[in-house]
């Protein structure tokens, strides 16, 4: 076996090892899950229930509503990836295929954006929406991340490999800029637009922090906040925590496994192209 072999092999294997270190907390959460509140806490502890139990998920889903939760986020997680997806590609076209003065300053002051943590300016914008009057609505948790710096980047990033007689083709035929984008542009850049996709809706449903300071009305949280609701609830009953937050994650693993190839697709292609 010459070395490029034994390198493969020894990269498989290390890579099944990362995995397996990275999803056993994952498991053994979802073991604990099913276990009654006794089986938990008792010393040494188990790795698998000894008699399966679907308590804890009744409990969790009949102490809060969860699927309220899951709903808002769903709102809120397919808006923000819609709108990112629309208005992240309309601008990445007009950086690519438009020419006016200053394209390449406009276009680095985007992405220093991107260097500028959301800490920094999470009170301004609390202000903002505060002075709005948008506090307690779908809209505070939808319009400050109507577009994404690194989605205009990646969009723009895998444009550029879009021959340009495509669109002076399309122009002698009659068509707009519009339609040229429509028509022409998007149904080719389907990886890049899956992959800003999936990466707009697994962020905006991991949101924590922006949701917790805008958001008090119960009905309109999301399930990261209102997950804490649970814990409080069930006290020191971990089986109906995890329960819950098995519940809650279902979601985002369901859109990562559909969308996985057309993750690792977009994000290298955005990465290799321009």
């Amino acid at each position: 076996m010459d070395s490029r072999k034994v390198g493969k092999v020894v990269l498989v294997i290390a890579n099944i090892i990362v995995g397996i270190v990275i999803i056993l907390p994952l498991l053994y959460a979802l073991s604990l899950s099913f276990m009654p509140r006794n089986e938990i806490v008792q010393y040494p502890p188990n790795i698998f229930p000894s008699v399966p139990t679907f308590d804890n998920y009744r409990q969790a889903v009949t102490a809060a509503p969860l699927f309220r939760f899951m709903f808002n986020s769903l709102l809120v997680s397919i808006s923000v990836m819609l709108a990112q997806i629309v208005i992240g590609s309309m601008t990445a076209y007009g950086l690519v295929f438009f020419e006016f003065k200053g394209k390449q300053v406009l276009f680095f002051l985007i992405v220093a954006t991107m260097m500028i943590p959301g800490e920094v300016t999470i009170i301004s914008n609390y202000l903002t929406v505060s002075g709005w009057g948008l506090n307690d609505s779908y809209l505070v948790l939808i319009l400050p991340f109507l577009t994404s710096a690194m989605g205009i980047f990646m969009i723009r990033q895998f444009y550029l490999g879009i021959p340009k007689e495509l669109q002076q083709a399309a122009q002698i035929d009659g068509c707009g800029s519009f339609m040229i984008w429509w028509k022409i542009v998007l149904p080719i850049s389907k990886p890049i637009m899956a992959s800003l996709g999936i990466y707009a809706f697994i962020s905006t449903w991991n949101q924590y922090l922006w949701p917790l300071l805008t958001i008090n009305d119960p009905d309109k949280r999301t399930v990261q906040v209102g997950i804490s609701m649970l814990q409080f609830a069930e006290g020191s009953n971990y089986g109906v925590v995890l329960a819950g937050a098995v519940i809650i994650l279902l979601p985002s693993l369901i859109v990562f496994g559909i969308g996985q190839k057309a993750l690792v697709k977009g994000m290298t292609a955005g990465a290799v192209k321009g």
